[in-house]
């Protein structure tokens, strides 16, 4: 009988690529805490600045949403890393051994897929944000390409704790789904 999946973060092992993408992840997550605590403090200064003192406000819903948005996609690698995406332990439950393992790689690998093309076209919408000069059509009229750069870094470094997790797997370093035959 399997066991069911430990919480907690992925194993790197003594492997120093694995601890370098772990390294990278932990960065992001905490680069995504601080934007949204950001994005909570200029809230704060909005509420303050409308209601209080009676002046309208130019920047500061732009800038909230995208550090919001932006906090999400940095987020990615960072609850790839803590194994907090939402999943279904069902299959992973009813197989094991050689038949979860593949499982595993075929999830994975899946993943990977999905989340290359997302970097791909991520990074191709940046660039004609950046190299058209695109601005938003706002008072504030920021340059896209700076909060667009959320897409190509979130998804780049999502990508790589995925293809560090099926490393991770392959070489015996992390157990598939983080269970253990029993």
């Amino acid at each position: 009988m399997a066991t069911l999946p430990t919480a907690g973060a992925a194993r790197t092992g003594n492997n120093i690529f694995l601890r370098a993408v772990a390294g990278l992840s932990l960065l992001c997550g905490w680069t995504a805490a601080a934007m949204i605590l950001s994005a909570v403090f200029i809230t704060c200064q909005m509420i303050f600045v409308r209601f209080v003192l009676g002046v309208s406000t130019i920047w500061q819903t732009e800038a909230v949403i995208y550090l919001v948005v932006g906090a999400t996609l940095l987020g990615l690698p960072y609850v790839q890393l803590m194994r907090g995406h939402v999943n279904v332990d069902l299959l992973p439950i009813w197989t094991k051994g050689w038949m979860r393992r593949a499982l595993a790689f075929l999830v994975i690998g899946a993943s990977i897929v999905i989340i290359g093309l997302m970097a791909f076209y991520a990074y191709e919408m940046w660039h004609f944000a950046w190299k058209r000069g695109w601005r938003s059509e706002t008072v504030w009229g920021v340059r896209l390409w700076i909060p667009y750069l959320a897409l190509p870094i979130g998804f780049g470094l999502y990508l790589l704790q995925l293809c560090a997790d099926l490393y991770a797997i392959a070489f015996g370093i992390e157990r598939p789904f983080g269970m253990e035959d029993k």
